[in-house]
This record gives C-alpha cells, structure tokens and sequence, in this order.
C-alpha cells in the first residue's frame, strides 16, 4: 500500500471547483454523481454528456453554438467535434478587460514587469491591428522565436484572434532546429527578441534569426522586441521591424474576433524530433481551448485570485498550457532566466515576492534542487502556495517525499503526464483526493485511459501499454504535409487500430491513481519481463555520489541486458565498491531484474530542449544506428561519447 503524504482538508474539498462541476452536472443532467470516482466513470461513458457540460461550466465564449458534440464516436482519428459552432480562441483568454494583473513578467537581468488585463487587451488589439494590415488572414502562419516574456503571449494572441496558426519555439533552438521547425510550415510573420539571458550573460539572438530569415522566403515582416538591449540593430537584416514600432499606434481600438469554425488550426506543434524531422502537429481552437480550461478549472483547482506560474520556454508545450489561464482570469508568472542563478532560491523568492499559489515545475528541476541541499520551507514564505505540478519526466518518490518535507506539507503535489500530441494531460491532479507517494492522483475526466498487457487487454495493478480508447477534443486534428493522413495514423493507432497507443507504460491501481514507467518504446525487457526505466531511476536518485544517470536496454546474445549510465557528482569515481553499491540498491528496492550488467561513467547526458532525456537516442547510438537530428537535443556534444564504448562490446 503507498504512503499518503497529503489528505485536502473539508473546506478546501467543499469550495473546489471539482466540487462545484460535480453539482452542476448532477443538476444539469439529473444525476446523483457523490465523488471523483463516479465524476469519471460518468465522463468517459457519456463523453459528448461531459464535453457539452465543460463548455457550459467554463463560460465559453461563441457567436453561434453548436449542432451536436462529437460525430464518429466510436472511431478515431477523423472525429468532428462542436460541429456549427462559431468561436475565437483569443476571444476567450481575453474575456477579462479589467484592472487585475494578468500578466507578471521576471528576467533574470530586468525589473519586473506587470500588465493589466485592460493594458493586456490594448496591446493585443495594437498588434492585431497591424498584422491585418499587412495582409495577415484566416489560415496564415504566425511564429515566434521568443523568451517567454509578454510580447510572446501578446503576439500569439493578436495572431489567433485574426485567425492566424500559432507556432513557437524557445530562442535556445540553434538555426537547424528552428527551420526543421518553421521550414515546413512556411510563416507569414516572425516575432523574435534581440536576444535572452542565461547566467547573467546577454545572448543574442539576431545574428541567428538573420540567417533564419534568408532560408524562409515565405517571411513577409520579423518583428523585434528589444529585451537585451535598449535599441539593437536591425538594419541588416531585411524585413524587420521594432516591436513598437510595429504594432498600432492608436489605442482604445476594440478587437474584431474572426468567429471560426471549432476544428480551426489554433497551434502547430512539434515532435522533440530526435529521431527525424520533427512532426508538425496541428491543433485546433476549440480542442485545445476547452481542454486547457478543463485541466486548469478542475483539475488544477485554479480561481481568479490565483497567481500561477510554469518554469517553462515557449518550446514546451506547458507554455500553451500556462497562457490559457488567462481564461480563467487570473494572474500568470512568466520567468526567463537559469532557474538556478544567481542561486538555487532564485524561484522560490519569486514565490514568495509574487504570492505565487500554483507552482510548476518539471520533475528534473525538483531533483536537482534536492540536490543543492535547498529547504525552500526554511528561507522563504510560502504560505500563499497551494499546488506544487512537475511533469515532464516521471517523479520519483524521493521527488514527492522532497518536496512535502523542505518544501511544504500542506500542499497538492499533483504530478501530471501527458504530452505535446495532445496539449494536455492523460493523467493529472484531483484536488478533491490524497496523494500517495509516485503517484498521478487520477487519470483525467473524459479521457478514456487504460493499461494494456501484451495480449492488448486492459489491467488493473499491472503494468501496461497507455492507451486512450474514446476520442478526446484535443487530438491532433492532422499533421502538416500529411495529406493521407499516414504520418497520424502511425503515430497513434498503428498498434491498436481505433485506439491511441501513448507510447508510456504505466500502472492503474484499483483505486484510479497512476504510475508511470517511462517511455515504452525504451521499455527494458530481460529475460522476456518488461520493466520501466523509472524503477531503477528512483534507486539510483537515492545515492549521492551520482549526478545524473540514464537506463537503456542493450540487445546481448539473444537476449536484452540493462546498461547504466552514470554522471558523477564533482571529484568523485566511479569504483568497483560504488558500483557494487548501486547494484545493491536496485536488487533490494526493486527486483534482481533491474540490476544493470554494466555501469559505466560518462561526462554528460544527453537532453532534449524540453529537458526529457533521449534513452532513445544513446540506444541508437550504441547500436551504431544513425541519430537524424541532434538539433533537437539541448546538449547534442554528450551523445558523442556513447559511439565505440568497449566496455559494451564484452560480457
């Protein structure tokens, strides 16, 4: 039986918004719904019921509504959802024209910035203004090459409230990754920066998104914030322009929202592309819209007051995530910077500073600030903190145990799994229940998810294949430049036909909180029994001579054998007697199946942009088997030295 670390108290639980929809379903569809449990159950067998019930709940905005919820119920992909409604997703995040902060913006190296929701509507319809005078209509594609900082929401929105396709990358991606990216979906406008820090240090952008600019002639304008410097230089490069110079000189100006059909692309976004050119997945206004306001209301708790914050760059998905809660109305963090300069604190004073009550976060980051020694809890006041989220990479339960002791005890810890494809999350938090340790609380309301064992078969307390057998609003309505639909297809549903293969393997316990077990395309399989390279993560976090590590399954002499990676912690050595340590370790706290043939030190893991880990990428590696692009990867020099180890060519 799990450990519970933290049980919501009457009051929180009664004044929930899981509470309050619970009640407006009962009363809207004569129900007698008592819990979380029977909520779900209901969501995901009365499906087109529950989506028809958020969209009244969470007050979207349209100018006409809807015929029926979802066409084609029993098949996936090709679902229609809202068919004949009329709507504008930039209309909903900005329903709010009032005096309350909406946007509070913290760089490394700046002062802080705060924007009203009325200031935040203003410059909007400035920008909007102007990229409709210069041609931008329904259907083009608009990008940024942004920090995440205002002018990045205030550009997304302004494009998408003309109808424009919304795209983003971090200003970390070198020139390849930027146009594997942007390349294949041939923007109209550009948005940049001049630059971004990191440790204090200027880096600048401009010399990279002049050369980006010459390989996509389809850029008509590129529209520059300055941020690291007063007045940057931009006369070198064509078709640029300065972001205030740029937008609308006129203010009162009123948005004229392009009313647009549901499926209409909102966002195109991306595959980490590590194994080839990353797949452009195209997102629609109403998926995306209904099922952020989903997570963010119900599951995330999340109320006007709120002041919410993801640590997070506008390459991450969790960036679309964040700025949906302007819908909600409340008040959104943006933070540009090393979230461990000047010190390991820095977030945490941002916390206080701002009375920051929802905090997100990825699971590396938690894991590393366990590492400094930080008690958050000691130094800074974190009394207005209610949620902690991480996602990103499971959170092993040393990350749970971590966070209710240094960092506070009386907080939701809702780690959450999902993913790009679907802007959105699979399995997240239910601020309505506990939460035991390593565990997602719950699987998410209308998404059908199930563990299936190798026969294809849905279990309970075992480990299996994720799966997502009913269709949700939020998947891909296609991919760019896939006219037959086959890159879809073999994306999801090449496995089970009709049915979305994740590609997570995962537990259910029976009373619907989740495990997850890492990525099942590098699932490790000795001796013919599949495990997840998450239980041997959570051994190997516990010992605090190793930095870093990463777990592949190598194919040996019929047979799959389980290779250790390991960073050391500074002037330390991998020797026999630490090895033999590690070895222990998983034998006792997870199986003598987990126990690596090999452990072998290395200078480096490889990660992505996205702070994921590439397991699959050093099993290609070792496999001698070509890495297509390693643009994708944030530290792609770390791969070299996983090419001709010997050590891996002996028993």
């Amino acid at each position: 039986m799990s450990k519970m670390l933290w049980q919501p108290s009457e009051e929180r639980i009664t004044q929930s918004n899981m509470t309050r929809f619970i009640q407006f379903a009962n009363d809207r569809f004569k129900l007698n719904l008592n819990n979380y449990a029977e909520l779900y159950e209901w969501s995901v067998n009365h499906i087109s019921d529950f989506w028809a019930c958020m969209w009244d709940f969470a007050e979207i905005r349209y100018s006409k509504t809807y015929d029926r919820v979802l066409d084609q119920a029993e098949t996936m992909p090709g679902n229609k959802w809202f068919e004949g409604a009329r709507l504008n997703f930039a209309e909903n995040l900005l329903r709010y024209k009032d005096d309350r902060v909406a946007l509070i913006f913290k760089g490394e190296s700046n002062p802080t910035i705060r924007i009203t929701y009325a200031e935040l509507y203003d410059e909007v319809a400035r920008v909007a203004a102007s990229l409709k005078k210069m041609g931008v209509r329904t259907g083009d594609r608009v990008v940024g090459f942004m920090p995440n900082m205002p002018q990045s929401i205030i550009a997304m929105l302004a494009a998408t409230s003309i109808g424009a396709t919304w795209s983003s990358c971090s200003p970390d991606f070198g020139i390849k990754g930027v146009m594997d990216r942007f390349g294949q979906i041939a923007p109209k406008v550009l948005f940049t920066a001049d630059g971004y820090w990191f440790k204090g240090k200027a880096m600048d952008s401009l010399q990279r998104i002049s050369e980006i600019v010459k390989q996509l002639p389809s850029v008509e304008k590129m529209v520059v914030v300055p941020y690291i410097s007063e007045q940057p230089d931009i006369k070198v490069i064509k078709k640029a322009e300065i972001f205030d110079d740029f937008k609308s000189a006129e203010s009162g100006l009123m948005i004229e929202f392009e009313q647009l059909p549901p499926d209409h692309p909102l966002y195109v976004m991306y595959s980490s592309g590590t194994t080839g050119l990353p797949k452009c997945m195209v997102q629609s206004s109403s998926g995306i819209l209904l099922n952020h306001m989903k997570e963010l209301l119900l599951h995330t708790d999340l109320k006007r007051d709120d002041v919410i914050f993801y640590f997070t760059t506008c390459g991450w998905m969790m960036w679309n995530w964040l700025t949906s809660a302007l819908s909600v109305g409340a008040s959104v963090v943006l933070f540009d910077g090393n979230p461990f300069f000047p010190d390991s604190g820095i977030l945490w004073q941002l916390a206080e500073d701002e009375k920051i009550t929802v905090f997100g976060t990825s699971a590396g980051y938690i894991s590393a600030l366990k590492n400094t020694g930080l008690r958050p809890k000691e130094k800074y006041d974190l009394s207005a903190l209610k949620t902690i989220l991480s996602t990103g990479s499971p959170l092993l339960e040393e990350g749970f145990e971590y966070v209710y002791d240094a960092i506070k005890l009386d907080l939701q810890l809702s780690s959450i799994s999902g993913g790009t494809d679907l802007n959105g999350c699979f399995a997240l938090g239910n601020p309505t229940a506990p939460v035991f340790i390593g565990e997602l609380q719950c699987r998410g309301l209308g998404m059908k998810v199930e563990a299936f064992d190798d026969n294809g078969k849905p279990v309970i307390g075992q480990q299996g294949e994720l799966v997502c057998t009913a269709p949700f609003p939020s998947m891909p309505i296609y991919f760019w430049d896939d006219p037959e639909g086959k890159k879809y297809y073999n994306a999801y549903f090449d496995v089970y036909p009709n049915i979305w293969r994740h590609g997570d393997y995962i537990e259910i316990n029976d009373r619907g909180s989740v495990k997850i077990y890492g990525r099942s395309d590098t699932t490790l399989n000795p001796g013919g029994v599949r495990i997840g390279t998450a239980e041997i993560y959570r051994q190997v976090e516990q010992v605090d001579e190793i930095a870093d590590s990463l777990v592949i399954g190598q194919s040996w002499n019929s047979d799959v054998r389980v290779i250790l990676f390991v960073m050391m912690a500074d002037d330390i050595e991998l020797t026999d007697e630490l090895k033999q340590k590690i070895k222990t370790l998983i034998r006792s706290n997870a199986s003598p199946r987990h126990v690596p043939a090999k452990i072998i030190a290395v200078p480096d893991i490889p990660y992505t942009l996205n702070m994921k880990k590439v397991e699959l990428a050093v099993k290609k590696m070792i496999e001698n088997k070509p890495v297509l692009n390693k643009d994708a990867l944030k530290n792609p020099e770390a791969l070299e030295f996983y090419s001709g180890i010997e050590e891996l060519q002996t028993d």
